[in-house]
């Protein structure tokens, strides 16, 4: 756990096999995405609100 991202989550579709993405909202207002392999220790992606809702839509629309 982080202090700047204090409740990291995994995504719902994440795989049984551990290839999983977990995220968390910052305080301010920023989402951090990171490898659960990595165990709290890799880098993490900083996100904007405007940032992920644009990445989500792009996910979705190549889905």
């Amino acid at each position: 756990m982080t202090t700047r991202y204090p409740t990291w989550r995994k995504s719902s579709y994440s795989e049984a096999n551990g290839n999983c993405l977990e995220i968390s909202p910052s305080a301010s207002g920023t989402i951090g995405v990171r490898d659960s392999k990595q165990h709290g220790a890799g880098p993490i992606l900083d996100f904007t609100a405007r940032e992920w809702t644009a990445f989500l839509q792009a996910v979705r629309s190549k889905a």
